[in-house]
């Protein structure tokens, strides 16, 4: 038997553990903050829950304090250094004096803040005992238990736990600490244990030498030799996966013999060790979109997966290795190999077109039975006894894949065989392997997304590679076909996506900073409840009027009554983080788009249905003023603002178009775009029955809005001529729109305002009327919006 002794290992589950804790330190700080009022409410639960133990309040809270942390380090490192725990019975201590000092530093700065809330947020209501604002026990004795567990293996350690937080409730019902302050101070105390834990190691708990021998002699196998291969390090000093075991991670390789002369290759992956690749595989699972991926909790899933996809390609006549079986011993897996077949790796610039062809045909066969191997990278590639190229590595691999894992397979191989090869010679060989159709099938997957980082750092690889394999592609489809071929979504962390969290944190701030609840409180009460509630439904028509103008310019086969209908409705969400307009027209083109319309089509529909609203808006105004007389609001119109953005883009365009490479870029990439987007609009707006029909849902928009304020005048007894109303409304409210806040917020409310005072409403009615019609047709059509956007995105319709 050759092995070396166990080593400390760096688990990276330390460092998630530690990322968490900040994570929940912050939400904790803000809720403490903002939530004052629920945080109390805890924290005056526990007090009336502890009435029943009254005599907590004799407790002294110092000495409770000092006799469990002298008691649980004591028996903590007594425990440790029995145990021979040397390097942690050195820094668990120091660990404690970290966190110790790290809430004195907190807590300074907190105090230096001079926030008053902030402050109280943190300080124990009718505190008495301690008076420090973060309490410091917490912090050293979770940093102490953090940097000496983990707590499965040290019955000390777990005991600790309990007793901190035993000590943590009483301390909250007797109101000597606040809960914030307690959550937070341990939490500190966890980030720093955690991170001091990582960085000095703990020791590893698998399977070595003797119990490696032990382990596989309970699958059959009695050992007579057990020896180490050295794994080879790669520049940063870390072990690189090896063909001996099909590129297992991190795992530990042993050449071993048994007592009939029969060979084995024995791999052990160890549990602390997997934390690694099972971050890997969840951060896959969070970048990629549309595409399943596999996340194996332990190193017993992702070995028993491993052999059973082995076992499945060898079925197939594929050349794979041949394992013998599975056994676990203390934190670790072991895979048995028999030592029949040997796979010798393939450098990417000595592939042959003769390997490259045998490389697709594996995969196609693999494909063809539904398994794909979704880590296809330079070392993947390797020849076997007979010296034919094979796929190796299928570790992450699965079965029963979808259609899109299967493209994603065959787009890193062809990206992979392109950097070698060549985009030419790489396509003439997949046509000849794959077939055409399969290669159109293609087009919309080739992204830089699913190129792996190890293929991108080939000698041969530049972004070029995936420009050109996708222009020879799109030569290999019909003309019309490559119109109608959108990208398939799989990035999570596309400009769509970004921009979707970016509005959400503006709609949340919106909604903290701007809604003044008090003041809408105060003009709801003393609202008519029935004039408000049917200023609410008046204005749930516009939705209505919306979706006809959307419906009657789609195609009747692609027409989705309650998907058109919910789409106006989520736009009142997407209004609370956009300005006035631009949030229904955003919807409108990403329901188009996910409708089946290319890019130029759906904006051609979307500009036709903003073109038909603007009109039809300007016509009822040019139309109730003729017959009103109204011209109260002309001086209201910004015309200083108005032109200087006018002027800002006359002087942009005419500076791209003065130079020579931007005015060469319009004239070739844009114009053609805006040219097929022009036609398809003017297609559109020529069609005299779709576009009456989408004027007379553009009315019912306009109308029922205006008649919702007319409402909310009546709830207030203010009795005004509705067409009136209605023209004072859509002037002031197009003039409050075209204030780039989000939703016209603030613009809206006091352009509306100050219009109808002008039109003779009294102040009082003007400023409360106009709160009512704000609170029913923009604030409760938040959540509304909320909804619908979530039935939609199920639905994958936006």
């Amino acid at each position: 038997m050759v092995d070396t002794p166990p080593q400390r290992v760096h688990d990276a589950g330390d460092l998630l553990r530690a990322l968490v804790s900040l994570i929940l330190g912050l939400l904790v700080t803000l809720a403490a903050v903002y939530l004052r009022g629920t945080a109390a409410g805890v924290e005056s639960d526990m007090r009336q829950a502890g009435h029943a133990m009254d005599w907590l309040m004799d407790v002294p809270t110092n000495f409770l304090q000092q006799i469990v942390t002298v008691t649980v380090v004591l028996a903590v490192l007594i425990h440790l250094l029995v145990n021979r725990e040397w390097l942690q019975s050195i820094t668990a201590p120091l660990a404690m004096f970290v966190g110790y000092s790290l809430v004195l530093i907190i807590s300074n700065l907190i105090v230096s803040t001079r926030n008053t809330t902030l402050i109280a947020s943190f300080n124990p209501q009718n505190a008495f005992g301690s008076t420090v604002l973060l309490p410091d026990i917490y912090a050293g004795l979770a940093a102490f238990l953090s940097a000496a567990g983990p707590r499965r293996l040290r019955s000390t350690v777990k005991w600790g736990w309990n007793a901190l937080y035993a000590v943590a409730v009483i301390m909250i019902i007797i109101s000597s600490n606040s809960v914030s302050g307690v959550l937070v101070s341990l939490l500190l105390g966890r980030i720093a244990g955690m991170v001091i834990r990582y960085i000095v190691g703990t020791q590893n708990k698998g399977a070595w030498g003797e119990a490696v021998a032990q382990a596989v002699a309970s699958i059959g196998i009695d050992l007579t030799e057990l020896t180490r291969v050295d794994a080879t390090l790669d520049k940063d000093g870390q072990p690189i996966p090896c063909l001996n075991d099909d590129l297992i991670e991190a795992s530990r390789i042993y050449r071993a013999k048994d007592a009939s002369g029969t060979r084995y290759t024995v791999s052990v992956m160890d549990g602390q060790l997997h934390t690694a690749g099972y971050l890997m595989q969840l951060w896959q699972w969070i970048k990629l979109s549309g595409v399943s991926m596999r996340r194996d909790r332990s190193a017993m899933d992702s070995m028993q997966h491993h052999m059973a996809v082995l076992f499945e390609l060898r079925d197939l006549d594929l050349s794979a290795l041949h394992p013998y079986g599975l056994t676990e011993s203390a934190e670790s897996s072991i895979l048995v190999f028999y030592d029949d077949t040997h796979l010798t790796s393939i450098e990417p610039d000595l592939l042959d077109a003769d390997q490259a062809r045998q490389l697709m045909d594996f995969l196609a066969r693999a494909n063809s039975r539904g398994y794909t191997h979704r880590r296809i990278t330079p070392n993947t590639l390797a020849t076997d006894n007979e010296g034919h190229a094979v796929i190796a590595g299928w570790e992450n691999s699965d079965s029963a894949s979808s259609s899109a894992n299967i493209a994603l397979d065959r787009v890193q191989l062809l990206s992979l065989i392109a950097a070698s090869l060549g985009v030419e010679e790489t396509v003439r060989i997949a046509l000849e392997s794959w077939g055409k159709d399969t290669l159109i099938a293609l087009m919309p997957f080739i992204q830089m997304v699913a190129i792996p980082s190890q293929t991108q750092a080939l000698p041969g690889w530049n972004r070029q590679v995936m420009s050109d394999l996708r222009a020879r592609l799109r030569s290999l489809a019909p003309p019309e076909s490559v119109e109608t071929t959108d990208q398939v979504t799989l990035s999570r962390f596309s400009l769509r996506s970004f921009l979707a969290l970016v509005l959400l944190v503006i709609a949340v701030v919106v909604i903290f900073t701007q809604f003044n609840l008090q003041q809408v409180i105060q003009a709801v009460r003393n609202a008519n409840p029935w004039m408000a509630g049917l200023s609410f439904l008046l204005g749930s028509f516009s939705w209505v009027g919306g979706a006809i103008t959307l419906g009657v310019l789609v195609d009747k086969k692609k027409r989705n009554i309650p998907g058109i209908f919910l789409s106006q409705v989520a736009s009142s969400f997407t209004s609370v983080s956009m300005p006035a307009g631009v949030g229904p027209a955003f919807v409108n083109l990403q329901y188009l788009r996910k409708s089946g319309y290319g890019n130029t089509m759906a904006t051609a529909i979307m500009s036709a249905v903003v073109a038909v609203q603007f009109a039809t808006t300007f016509v009822l105004l040019i139309v109730i003023g003729l017959f009103t007389g109204r011209n109260t609001l002309s001086g209201m119109i910004p015309t200083n603002t108005l032109v200087i953005v006018i002027g800002v883009v006359a002087i942009v365009a005419a500076l791209a178009m003065a130079i020579p490479y931007t005015r060469r870029l319009i004239m070739d990439k844009l114009m053609p775009i805006v040219a097929s987007y022009a036609r398809h609009l003017l297609d559109i707006l020529t069609q005299p029955r779709q576009l009456a029909l989408a004027a007379s849902g553009s009315v019912v928009q306009s109308a029922a809005l205006g008649m919702s304020f007319w409402a909310a005048l009546m709830a207030f007894g203010c009795r005004t001529n509705i067409f009136e109303t209605t023209f004072v409304f859509l002037l002031a409210n197009t003039l409050g729109s075209a204030v780039p806040t989000p939703g016209g917020l603030g613009a809206i409310e006091a352009v509306l305002f100050s219009a109808f005072r002008l039109a003779g409403v009294p102040s009082g009615v003007a400023i409360s009327a106009t709160l009512v019609f704000r609170v029913a047709n923009y604030w409760l059509r938040i959540p509304l919006g909320a909804l619908a956007m979530q039935w939609l995105g199920r639905h994958n319709l936006i």
